[in-house]
């Protein structure tokens, strides 16, 4: 039996199961994706895995930052020197460059919940050790260790572009990021609140920073746990079940590393995610210092002003992924493309203007709320094309994109923040325009079927054939690209308003149902 590919705005109310009673509360797609965001919802498997998948990389964020905001008390503790506190900061960074590109893969392999999970728990150890340190060496250790929890970004935009259909999944992968990049933000304030109230009841500021550490510690590791006990790799059920019982092809390394690597998109993306959440990266770990030795303010001050730049990911980053769905909705993927690069570059040029007005603070934190809405809009702006890259790699291309961030930040801090050979706000200066420089290429992405900033659509381009393309003719007769076809029907508004009223960019053939367990007879 051959079931004819159904339009791609349509909706399959919850799906029933085989007691007639609806298998989702939320409506989904052909391809069991939910078409709406429930923000405030916990409906499983879709908003639950959601609030598993964000507040996991929140609690990671929290563990690999909760140094910067003590760092005056730690200095002092460990002798620290500028060149300690600049490596460490590479440190924190760099670690998660490689683990990111082994996250996708673990993603595409064996699910975002498992491979969450497990590096969660694997690099919690690094955090409780963070409160026995006693050399700048072991500094600059648990930093590194602990910055590779980071890699649980790319499970988490993994997971909401498995949960979510292509007109979502631009918010949803925003609010998930943005939400845990807020971390960054939150541990400013909560690092010298927890310090000051352990502080207050009567240990030393020796004993009382350490003893804070525990407070992210404890957080990362019982996120870890919720994620194994609440969360779903896919719509259908975890990636073991789905294996086992044939519903789901298990691919192989050598060719998701393949289709990733051959696909110069997911390049350009890494590079530009270098200056946007590389940025953000640099900025968590410069900012805290620099206004507390610029402008002379105290510990809560600097680290106020520090959590102001974090928590504007609260709104700014699923602002991105939110203008991204927009503008997708008017102008398909062109607006996208067209977005992403506006909104960057504007939060270079702030960039630069924030190094220029050191002689203020009142300037400066003015302009750092400005720049940290716009770099952090661009993050979720990417995160609303790279699910289009590619369908059989997508965990490697989300790798792959999530480390550019992190070589992004390796390099700007140890070009421009590294030792005293500039000062920070001269570093900050040159850093925005690096930003400018390096959002340039995103002129130069081109899918046939959609077009790039400049260029339109080739005649007769369809989704199907470009996510086929990943697909041998021996393994699209077995049905294995029947997941890529679903996804390529249900992206057909990236062609712009004119694809979506005449359903361009629909499958020419159908699909077996038996290959394609998503697909269900309503």
């Amino acid at each position: 039996m051959e079931m004819e590919a159904k339009p791609a705005a349509m909706e399959v109310e919850g799906v029933e199961a085989a007691g007639g009673k609806p298998r989702f509360r939320m409506p989904v797609d052909s391809d069991l994706k939910a078409t709406e965001f429930w923000l405030f919802s916990f409906a499983r498997p879709h908003m639950a895995s959601f609030h598993m998948a964000w507040f996991s990389f929140f609690c990671c964020f929290v563990s690999t930052f909760a140094a910067p905001p003590l760092l005056p008390l730690i200095r002092d503790t460990l002798g620290l020197t500028a060149t300690d506190i600049g490596n460490a900061g590479i440190a924190s960074v760099s670690g998660a460059v490689f683990a990111r590109l082994a996250m996708g893969t673990a993603c595409d392999l064996v699910g975002p919940r498992l491979a969450s999970a497990s590096l969660i728990l694997l690099t919690t150890p690094a955090v409780y050790c963070s409160s026995i340190i006693q050399s700048p060496s072991a500094y600059l250790l648990v930093r590194f260790f602990s910055g590779i929890s980071l890699a649980s970004f790319v499970s988490a935009q993994f997971w909401m572009s498995s949960m979510f259909s292509a007109p979502k999944v631009g918010l949803a992968n925003g609010v998930a990021g943005g939400w845990g990049n807020l971390g960054g933000g939150a541990v400013q304030l909560l690092m010298p609140l927890v310090y000051e109230a352990i502080h207050k009841i009567g240990s030393t500021p020796f004993t009382a920073w350490r003893i804070a550490f525990f407070i992210p510690g404890l957080m990362q590791t019982f996120s870890a746990i919720a994620v194994l006990a609440f969360g779903q790799d896919m719509p259908g059920g975890n990636y073991g079940k789905l294996h086992k019982s044939g519903d789901m092809h298990k691919d192989s390394f050598g060719n998701v590393l393949r289709h990733a690597l051959s696909n110069y998109r997911g390049w350009i993306l890494a590079l530009t995610y270098g200056y946007c959440f590389g940025v953000e990266l640099t900025i968590d770990n410069v900012v805290h210092q620099y206004f507390y030795d610029r402008f002379d303010v105290n510990l809560q001050t600097a680290g106020f002003i520090a959590a102001s730049f974090g928590m504007a990911n609260i709104i700014s980053r699923p602002g991105g992924g939110l203008l991204s769905d927009w503008l997708s909705s008017r102008y398909g993927m062109r607006g996208r493309l067209w977005g992403l690069w506006t909104v960057q570059t504007v939060g270079g040029v702030l960039c630069v203007v924030l190094g220029i007005v050191d002689f203020s603070f009142g300037a400066s934190v003015a302009v750092m709320v400005l720049f940290s809405f716009f770099v952090q809009a661009a993050c979720g702006l990417t995160f609303g094309i790279v699910p289009f890259v590619s369908r059989r790699s997508l965990g490697l291309i989300s790798g792959m994109t999530g480390g550019g961030g992190n070589v992004g930040a390796v390099l700007t801090q140890y070009i421009f923040f590294h030792g005293t050979k500039y000062k920070t706000e001269t570093g900050i200066k040159y850093m925005g325009l690096m930003i400018i420089a390096c959002t340039l290429p995103i002129m130069l992405i081109y899918f046939p079927q959609w077009g790039g900033m400049f260029v339109g659509p080739r005649k007769g381009a369809t989704a199907e054939e470009y996510y086929s393309r990943e697909w041998s003719e021996h393994e699209q007769e077995k049905g294995f690209n029947a997941a890529s076809v679903r996804f390529a029907e249900n992206s057909v508004r990236e062609g712009g308003r004119s694809a979506s009223a005449s359903g361009g960019g629909q499958p020419r053939h159908t699909v077996p149902v038996d290959a394609s367990p998503a697909v269900v007879d309503v």
